[in-house]
């Protein structure tokens, strides 16, 4: 317990030391100032751990050989661009231009890395004495040493400041960080174990993070996974290439940046998971172009709203025993002003495509407060190693479930996300649980039944009113009890009412 509150202690130090580098600075090229520093640090520490083992070996001139790194996944750094070279220039005015060149050298030499550093450290922008302060920080902390790899030092670092920028740039934070306890809930669900994992709009890429913390929690290989992405905004596809290249996470994310609706890099493919935090009713989506695209093929999406494009993007880009998680905004539920989303919505479920809806607290976003819901996708509901789930739909109302983390936002705790996760799997068979409604909770509907509510899909409708709680204290038992409490609370009340006339009098005036 001691070392997991040195390690928060040690991130909250290094963002409050980081955050004085702000200024004037853009908020989103701040975040990359900072994250890529925290990315160089380890760079060079996986760089010189390495170094240090072959340098002690039978063949130490193998420790200056750019394959020897490169075939272990670890990113070779040239002797200008070590971190030993950035502390010794720390409290230089040339900190900035010292730290640029190492970024470059990096890139020249890691086809991986190119175009995705950030270079803008000479910028006048950055105060180089406050910048030469936050990198002695980081020296003090080994980042990539072989014991930290097991606590992912790093890792949590990286994501805890990616979490602080999110929550401080508000509504533009939520388009690069999907917060932990909605990402943990999709993975949980979807168990991606192994197969070929997709998400179409990956953000900083905290999917395919929390898909590798599921495979390791579960003791199995994450070289099992093979991860692919896309990403429309340049520098947050930037910071999904560097938070996966921290985890040694191998990817295609494409060359660049992409739209995925008018420029799918993985045209064609399918996967076995996909897991997606899609923006919710983008309205300015390229629809018009997309009329005749081969991915409708429930129906046509309207060009005012991408809800219904990504689900049908998404479900064209599965196996065929495929299973998808995704969030969406409420109204992809039960929208009935846009004929083709009501029909879109009924061909899919006439398809039997929709295994499970979980509908969400409001304020679990740093972007928008409106309550989502999130959709699994089951391109077979009846594989050999779940339960039979043809016709049928779970539905989960979660709307009471989380806390309040701060003033403005809710997490789902981690037992929160056990309940919402093992109730569908009990649901699917997959483990030891006998599934059962609960009113209030959840409920298995069928077809039949949501066809009768015109193919609506707000789970609160299926789910109905929890059961009130019987205390088994008789009737007249409790009134007795109440009716003397109440009488206490009216004596109390008297009293105070009594002290407050006593005090106004006091000063002059009377009630």
């Amino acid at each position: 317990m001691a070392t997991k509150s040195k390690e928060l202690s040690i991130e909250d130090k290094l963002w409050k030391t980081a955050d004085a580098l702000r200024g004037s600075m853009d908020a989103s090229e701040y975040r990359n100032v900072v994250l890529g520093l925290i990315f160089l640090k380890y760079v060079s520490d996986s760089f010189e751990t390495k170094y240090e083992e072959l340098v002690k070996s039978d063949y130490p001139e193998d420790a200056e050989d750019p394959d020897m790194y490169l075939s272990e996944n670890i990113f070779w750094v040239p002797q200008d661009a070590r971190w030993s070279v950035i502390q010794n220039s720390a409290k230089t005015p040339q900190i900035g231009e010292v730290i640029d060149n190492a970024m470059d050298e990096i890139e020249k030499s890691n086809d991986s890395l190119r175009g995705v550093l950030s270079k803008n450290y000479s910028s006048p922008d950055l105060d180089k004495t406050r910048l030469g302060e936050v990198v002695d920080l980081i020296s003090d902390i080994k980042l990539a040493d072989s014991n930290d790899k097991q606590s992912d030092v790093l890792g949590r670092v990286y994501e805890y400041f990616l979490n602080q920028f999110a929550s401080n740039e508000g509504k533009k934070g939520g388009e690069f960080y999907t917060p932990r306890s909605i990402v943990r809930t999709l993975v949980e669900m979807i168990e991606p174990y192994k197969g070929r994992i997709y998400d179409p709009c990956c953000g900083s890429g905290g999917m395919f993070v929390q898909s590798e913390k599921f495979v390791q929690e579960h003791q199995g290989k994450i070289g099992d996974l093979s991860v692919y992405g896309e990403e429309s905004n340049p520098t947050t596809w930037k910071l999904a290439k560097m938070n996966l290249a921290i985890r040694g996470i191998d990817n295609n994310l494409g060359p660049h940046q992409g739209d995925t609706f008018t420029n799918d890099f993985h045209k064609g493919e399918r996967f076995d998971y996909i897991l997606a935090n899609p923006p919710f009713n983008k309205n300015d989506w390229g629809g018009d172009k997309l009329k005749d695209d081969a991915r409708w093929k429930y129906g046509v999406p309207p060009e005012g709203n991408a809800n219904y494009a990504w689900i049908e993007h998404i479900i064209s880009k599965l196996t065929s025993d495929g299973k998808a998680g995704f969030i969406l905004a409420n109204g992809a539920l039960s929208n009935s002003n846009n004929n083709n989303e009501v029909t879109i919505r009924e061909s899919i479920l006439e398809d039997d495509k929709v295994d499970a809806i979980v509908a969400f607290p409001a304020k679990m976003f740093y972007s928008v407060t409106i309550p989502v819901s999130l959709w699994i996708i089951d391109m077979n509901k009846s594989s050999e190693d779940e339960r039979s789930r043809k016709g049928e739909t779970l539905f989960i109302d979660a709307r009471n479930l989380g806390e309040m983390v701060d003033r403005t936002h809710r997490a789902f705790s981690d037992e929160d996300v056990k309940k919402i996760a093992d109730t569908y799997h009990a649901y699917c068979g997959t483990n030891n649980q006998k599934y059962e409604d609960v009113a209030g909770f959840c409920k298995i509907a069928t077809l039949e039944e949501i066809a009768k509510n015109d193919y609506v899909l707000t789970p609160g409708r299926y789910v109905g009113l929890a059961k009130p709680k019987d205390d088994d204290e008789p009737y007249e038992e409790k009134m007795e009890r109440l009716t003397s409490e109440l009488k206490e609370q009216f004596e109390e009340s008297n009293k105070l009412q009594a002290e407050i006339k006593n005090v106004l009098k006091e000063l002059g005036y009377e009630i």
